[in-house]
């Protein structure tokens, strides 16, 4: 009988609301925890990096915060930006390059070269189209997360006259096109095989799973070009799943239009960004919206997990943001804890669970951080094996 594993989390609740929904997360963890006694999991929380942290130290997170963050097994975010209330004309304030300088800081300092956010509206979510298929959408959206638009590469010459120049260049590589691509094609692969158990087939044109790939090759022709025919011929190797093509902006209209004939969705970093924060209004809201930054590649290197959703300046430290989207983010770190650990794997289920029935029995009504802190805890607990 091997060992049990321990999990060890970097907690790092950042601002506005972070500290907030980040406790409720941290509480559904330790009763988990109690329900399991196989489930093991130590966390340390972290001040920084945040605005206060800054306003102390005049940076974000000590020199060696990512030399810190490496000896954990993953790390769990709550919000970075503006540290609220926005009440307070004299709180502490950073631009949002400087406050989410190290949102990109961690992703290229482990190699998260995926981010994806799954989409699939839990009962009791808020449901913003109309149409009832909206109720079956079913879609996991992956963003490219290395590299293309954000490389922040460029610069500004003759700053602030009328000769101003301003460069901003994206970087395509081969290598980084054909793992995402890859990626997705393995991740369609495996939700189709999960829908199958659940009784859930798909139909894409005589297959069961779908990636489309996103571009704006028509605009801009090196990297779409080099995307469409890595593409093609990646799919060659996956012959049982379907394929598709969109345009960025066709793309978003039929997100609204007709989502649901979407299942994997991978696009370039800029327009993944777009699309997974329009997926999440999909899912019922940022409020509802989990995600997660990944290296499939390297599992040593910590993932980072963090609700969709920003700091929330307007009802910092009021008690009012919903939790949702964290704990269902913690519930993917348990995920992707399952696949070595059969007991994180059962605590993400009920963790998840727990979040979709009290969303069920409280459709619409307006509560406390901390009174869906207790009913998803009450819910974790009522569902001891």
């Amino acid at each position: 009988m091997s060992a049990k594993k321990t999990w060890h989390v970097a907690v790092l609740p950042g601002d506005g609301i972070g500290p907030e929904v980040i406790a409720q997360a941290t509480r559904a963890l330790d009763a988990l925890a109690e329900v399991d006694s196989e489930l093991a999991i130590e966390y340390d929380t972290f001040d920084w990096p945040s605005h206060a942290w800054h306003e102390a130290h005049g940076e974000s997170a000590p020199a060696d915060y990512l030399e810190r963050l490496a000896a954990y097994d993953a790390i769990l975010l709550g919000a970075l930006g503006d540290p609220g209330p926005t009440t307070d004309p004299n709180r502490y304030l950073l631009s949002d390059s400087d406050s989410l300088a190290p949102l990109l800081e961690i992703r290229k300092g482990f190699d998260q070269w995926v981010c994806e956010r799954p989409v699939r509206r839990l009962e009791g979510a808020p449901q913003y189209l109309a149409d009832p298929r909206a109720a079956d959408i079913d879609m996991l959206v992956i963003r490219e997360n290395s590299e293309g638009e954000y490389v922040n590469q460029g610069g500004r010459l003759a700053a602030g006259t009328p000769n101003e120049v301003v460069t901003q260049t994206a970087v395509f590589t081969h290598r980084a096109t054909d793992r995402i691509i890859r990626h997705a094609f393995e991740q369609a692969r495996m939700r189709a095989t999960s829908r199958e158990a659940d009784g859930r087939v798909r139909d894409f044109g005589g297959k069961t799973a779908q990636v489309c790939l996103v571009t704006k090759r028509n605009a801009q022709k090196f990297w779409g070009d080099m995307y469409t025919e890595m593409f093609a011929a990646i799919a060659e190797d996956y012959p049982d799943v379907a394929t598709h093509h969109e345009l960025v902006d066709a793309a978003c209209m039929k997100f609204v239009s007709h989502p649901w004939m979407f299942d994997v969705v991978v696009a370039s970093n800029l327009h993944g960004d777009i699309l997974t924060d329009l997926a999440a209004v999909l899912n019922g809201g940022m409020g509802v919206s989990p995600s997660a930054n990944l290296n499939p590649s390297d599992r040593s290197r910590p993932p980072m997990f963090e609700p969709t959703h920003g700091s929330a300046p307007d009802i910092a430290g009021q008690n009012k943001a919903g939790p949702a989207a964290m704990l269902l983010t913690a519930a993917m770190m348990l995920d992707w804890m399952g696949e070595e650990d059969p007991a994180a794997a059962r605590a993400g289920a009920r963790l998840r669970d727990a979040v979709a029935a009290d969303l069920a029995a409280h459709a619409g009504d307006m509560r406390a951080t901390d009174a869906i802190g207790d009913a998803v805890v009450a819910g974790v607990r009522a569902g001891r094996d």
